[in-house]
């Protein structure tokens, strides 16, 4: 019931949900939306202490013409490459939207099940294509040209990297049969999430600090991968980085 008048707004959209420009157009805006605070604190950290003082690389500035270009090759791989297939996938499985909200619980349960199934997959991905030289030299080096991150790197990487995450992304609510809100509400923490690891910033409400144990590893732990490129594998969680005798602090 807590999710029935959100999901019957979305409804009352219905047309906009089933066009084939929808899941770019989401993922896109969602991404920039989320990457704009940060790149707020980029303009603010170089005049303001109290910003940057919380920089995890406080030697290193914003590039604009980087920033151009990570820009640049984020709109040119979701137009040429993502929004072709994601017409195909539109025109092969038509969307489907129940009248029914999920239940809260249970979106809550099955998010957080596809974040961890992500982890874990992205997790092997990102372990393979730095232990395999042919598979980092190929794909995954043009991740790695920026040693110091800001929101907009999250994106910057090449056809083959952008496509097979985005496939396990995709996958994952499909494999575990989610409701379209809870995808909806797993693409919007997953989009967050990884411009959170990539956003330069160890901010005092970042997700790291909010989840105990340090069972998480946020912003602070891939900074850490894009200085020392042999730990700290896994995009968000920490456990498969210490079971592996990867992760770095």
């Amino acid at each position: 019931m807590l999710l029935q008048p959100v999901w019957s707004f979305l409804l009352g959209h219905s047309s906009l949900l089933h066009s084939p420009f929808f899941p770019v157009f989401f993922s896109l805006t969602v991404y920039l939306i989320f990457c704009l605070p940060f790149l707020l604190l980029d303009l603010l950290s170089s005049r303001w202490s109290l910003v940057h003082k919380y920089k995890l690389q406080p030697q290193s500035s914003i590039n604009w013409t980087t920033a151009q270009s990570c820009l640049a090759l984020t709109l040119y791989n979701h137009l040429i490459f993502i929004f072709p297939l994601t017409v195909l996938n539109w025109y092969l499985r038509p969307v489907l939207l129940p009248q029914e909200a999920p239940p809260l619980p249970q979106m809550v349960a099955q998010v957080l099940a596809c974040l961890l199934l992500f982890d874990f997959q992205s997790f092997i991905w990102h372990l393979l294509h730095h232990k395999v030289p042919w598979l980092y030299r190929t794909f995954h080096k043009l991740h790695h040209t920026y040693t110091s991150t800001s929101a907009l790197t999250a994106e910057y990487s090449g056809v083959w990297e952008t496509l097979s995450l985005g496939l396990f992304a995709a996958a994952n609510p499909l494999l575990l049969g989610c409701h379209p809100l809870t995808e909806m509400l797993f693409f919007i923490v997953n989009i967050w999430l990884s411009v959170e690891d990539h956003c330069g910033y160890d901010l005092p409400w970042a997700t790291h600090r909010l989840i105990p144990f340090g069972l998480y590893g946020g912003a602070r732990h891939h900074d850490l991968h894009h200085i020392k490129s042999k730990y700290n594998y896994a995009p968000y969680f920490t456990h498969w980085d210490r079971l592996t005798g990867t992760l770095y602090t």
